[in-house]
């Protein structure tokens, strides 16, 4: 910055974003340079850009916020931090804040989820948990077991050992080759299932049981571990079949993989539940968790590990050498104490339960128009497919894709002043999920403006 550079409320957005900024996952054409919104400010379920317009913020941010903008006990609680210890690393210490916290996020983890490393984000969780599938299978004599197994178009994350585990080709591609050893296997779509198309739990069955026909292929003695998101995020909130979780469970239990349930999205409310596990039954054997643990107000992510994987380290007296400066931060350990008892004392898990099929019968008045062809989802967390042909369920070609989702329906739901996701890296959808805060108002708010825009974009078709 130099003597003359002009204060933070007169920047010139579109200069800084063409000559400095470079945005995450942004297309950096001079177009999108000059048309970058700046949100300056947020206050409960609503964000303001610098032109002082509201726009309801229907999906927490980036699936994190969920007690809502502007708390000042997340202010309060960091300042407080700040003041005492500003920072400390947690390698071979200890401070405060991470003791509590993983005091805390131990009693609440399902099963003997006792162990909590800490990290800075979701992708840095995944990473972990992969690192630590490795290394446990070295300590207990399987050295060959490395493998990871994940489902089509999963994200989880742009570290390379996570990007390989991801499941989305096209954020791949450029960053070929990426770590070895992964391979997909079918999720839970199954409004684009081609296998017991009339039998919802036995589509369950058959895409779990893919999962063992993976693990056969590859060799037992090789793979480490299984990822799987509890609602499953890219491609449009792809709910679990009742049972398909647990013949998970039976299929790693036989073959001695380990269950990793990523929860950087689903934990802490956002299915009605602390953890997607619970909300579906199942038992992992590691929870890899971000977001939502300190509703974004500070980067912080968690492992919680089972006592199994963490009793050859005891034995062996071997370090794991993972780590990184930032994991565990006192701020955002403090951040995350506050965090959790809003959602406590707010009684927001149950909120979310009592207020989930508000929520989706809202959206699924959408299903008289022409242009939807799903709603589907659970607690705070829903998508609607769009489709050229909600009888034949035929897709949007490429062309019409760009057309009509990205070039009109993401343009005309900002306009609205509704802020969400339209994402076409699988089938078409608008994804929602907003803060745990949010009741009735907001969902017909998100209904109307949803209406409008993909009335206009049927015309265009």
């Amino acid at each position: 910055m130099t003597a003359t550079a002009q204060p933070d409320s007169a920047i010139d957005a579109s200069r800084v974003v063409r000559d400095h900024l470079w945005m995450h996952f942004a297309t950096h054409d001079g177009q999108a340079e000059a048309d970058t919104p700046v949100i300056v400010r947020g206050e409960g379920a609503y964000i303001f850009d610098d032109k002082g317009k509201r726009y309801l913020d229907g999906l927490a941010g980036l699936f994190a916020v969920q007690v809502g903008h502007g708390r000042e006990e997340l202010a309060e609680a960091a300042a407080r931090q700040m003041r005492q210890l500003p920072y400390f690393p947690l390698w071979g210490y200890a401070h405060p804040p991470a003791l509590e916290l993983a005091d805390r996020l131990a009693a609440s983890a399902p099963g003997d989820l006792n162990r909590v490393f800490f990290t800075v984000s979701g992708g840095e969780s995944v990473e972990t948990a992969w690192k630590l599938a490795r290394q446990y299978f070295k300590l207990v004599g399987k050295p060959t077991k490395h493998k990871a197994i994940s489902r089509s178009m999963a994200y989880h994350g742009t570290s390379m050992g996570a990007l390989s585990i991801t499941g989305i080709p096209g954020a791949k591609a450029d960053f070929e080759p990426l770590v070895p050893s992964t391979q997909r296997v079918p999720n839970t779509n199954f409004y684009r299932a081609t296998e017991h198309t009339d039998d919802y739990n036995a589509y369950g069955l058959w895409a779990a049981d893919r999962i063992e026909e993976a693990i056969l292929f590859e060799g037992p003695d090789t793979v480490a571990a299984v990822f799987l998101e509890p609602v499953q995020n890219t491609g449009g909130c792809f709910v679990p079949p009742p049972g398909y979780f647990q013949r998970v469970r039976e299929i790693c239990d036989r073959h001695n993989v380990l269950l990793v349930s990523d929860e950087v999205i689903c934990a802490f409310g956002r299915l009605g539940t602390a953890f997607g596990a619970d909300r579906f039954g199942y038992q992992p054997d590691m929870i890899t968790t971000a977001k939502g643990l300190t509703s974004g107000y500070a980067p912080l992510g968690a492992v919680m590990i089972s006592d199994r994987l963490m009793e050859p380290f005891h034995k062996a007296e071997t370090p794991f050498m993972h780590g990184s400066t930032y994991g565990g931060h006192p701020v955002s350990c403090a951040v995350a104490l506050a965090n959790l008892d809003i959602i406590e004392n707010e009684g927001l898990y149950q909120h979310v339960l009592d207020n989930e099929d508000l929520f989706r019968t809202t959206l699924e008045k959408l299903n008289d128009l022409p242009i939807v062809g799903e709603v589907r989802g659970a607690g705070f967390f829903w998508a609607v497919e769009l489709v050229k042909d909600k009888h034949t369920r035929e897709r949007f070609t490429d062309e019409e894709s760009t057309r009509i989702l990205r070039n009109h329906v993401s343009k005309e739901l900002f306009a609205g002043g509704l802020y969400c996701r339209a994402d076409d890296r699988a089938e078409p959808v608008i994804q929602f999920s907003p803060p745990l805060i949010c009741g009735r108002p907001q969902f017909e708010e998100i209904e109307q403006i949803v209406r409008e825009a993909l009335t206009g974009a049927w015309k265009l078709l």
